[in-house]
């Protein structure tokens, strides 16, 4: 279900996670991943495409949200600006809400759009958790440099959950891990 204001929320009785991070980091293609389904969310090239809070329920026991991006969307700025408050505004006043695991592209590390947003997670005191997509295109040596730099960012951070996990929806590096984490979070 899709979500375009707080008021078409639904009830807040089963537990939920969210899934954020820059437009095109790849939250579809993991959602996508994690659960085993090509078209669970659909994925697009395009920055933007996710523009509402998209509701998926894990077997009655956890629902699963997918966000729209943040940073660069090809849309109107009012809009842009619309699902900015929508999605603070939920952060903010959603008490089943768990964890929100923060998607961070590997190949660029934690931007200061990515900065922003992981500050004010720890404003709002929302606990959250980096998840590092796109590993697949990164050589071994430069996966252990960024991950480790990402390590080091959230150490100093209040509301971080303490373990990064590195993913590739492409070759399911890391998914069956951050599967089995998202399942510690469920009812």
């Amino acid at each position: 279900m899709g979500v375009a204001s707080l008021g078409q929320l639904p009830e807040a009785d089963v537990a939920e996670i969210a899934f954020a991070g820059r437009s095109n980091v790849g939250k579809s293609s993991l959602l996508n991943a994690l659960t085993n389904r090509k078209d669970l969310a659909r994925t697009s090239n395009t920055p933007g495409r996710t523009r509402e809070l998209n509701y998926f329920d894990a077997g009655g026991r956890l629902i699963i949200v997918d966000m729209p991006g943040y940073g660069y969307a090809k849309a109107e700025k009012a809009l842009v600006k619309k699902w900015q408050a929508l999605v603070r505004n939920y952060l903010r006043g959603r008490p089943n809400l768990m964890r929100v695991f923060v998607l961070i592209d590997a190949r660029h590390g934690i931007t200061k759009t990515d900065e922003a947003t992981l500050a004010m997670l720890d404003e709002t005191a929302v606990s959250y958790q980096i998840v590092l997509t796109k590993a697949d295109k990164l050589k071994q040596h430069e996966r252990d440099a960024i991950f480790a730099a990402t390590v080091e960012n959230i150490l100093k951070r209040p509301a971080a959950h303490p373990v990064v996990h590195l993913t590739s929806s492409v070759k399911g590096t890391g998914i069956a891990e951050l599967r089995a984490e998202i399942a510690t979070l469920a009812n």
